[in-house]
């Protein structure tokens, strides 16, 4: 009795696998009927290329933008923190922060591990001058970020709650936030 089951679910299995294989599902896409293709999308209309030439390298064409503030290598970065900054001590800005430079976002992490005369701290993800961060102080009622010579890449102040602004002294906006 019990050969028969086993015999008769096998022949049940094997019929159910070789009904599946006569499924539409598995044949190749190239013997597939072609009714149940998309049609064709109709062309685009393209309007001619404009040209012209470029100045040369150094000039600027007129009505472009003006240079970029600091990239003739002054410091931007007013050492001096708007009126109305709040106070910013370094307890209550050491941990992970979200970060936003001119539009990108990456993270900052401010440590109290000492690093020369500042603390340790560094950025994921971050463009420019903030890939650089290795330390940070706090002086007055501002954050300052340095990279690994110990220069200053960057001034922040609060900006109410947990939010911090600022810019890098090549004149980008910075604001951190948690």
């Amino acid at each position: 009795m019990e050969k028969s089951r086993t015999g008769l679910l096998v022949a049940a299995a094997a019929l159910l696998a070789l009904g599946g294989c006569q499924s539409e599902r598995f044949q190749p896409l190239y013997s597939r009927p072609l009714a149940s293709a998309p049609a064709p999308l109709t062309p685009a209309p393209t309007d001619p290329v404009e040209q012209q030439q470029l100045p040369p390298p150094g000039q600027t064409a007129e009505g472009e933008f003006p240079d970029a503030p600091g990239a003739d290598g002054t410091q931007v970065a007013s050492a001096e923190p708007p009126a109305g900054a709040g106070d910013i001590t370094k307890s209550g800005v050491v941990g992970n922060w979200k970060t936003n430079i001119s539009g990108s976002t990456c993270q900052m992490f401010l440590t109290l591990t000492k690093y020369g005369n500042a603390s340790r701290g560094g950025t994921r993800g971050c463009p420019g001058e903030l890939a650089n961060m290795r330390g940070w102080d706090v002086q007055g009622k501002q954050l300052i970020v340095y990279d690994d010579s110990g220069n200053t890449i960057a001034r922040l102040y609060s900006s109410g709650g947990e939010k911090l602004d600022g810019q890098t002294v090549s004149g980008q906006a910075v604001s951190l936030y948690r």
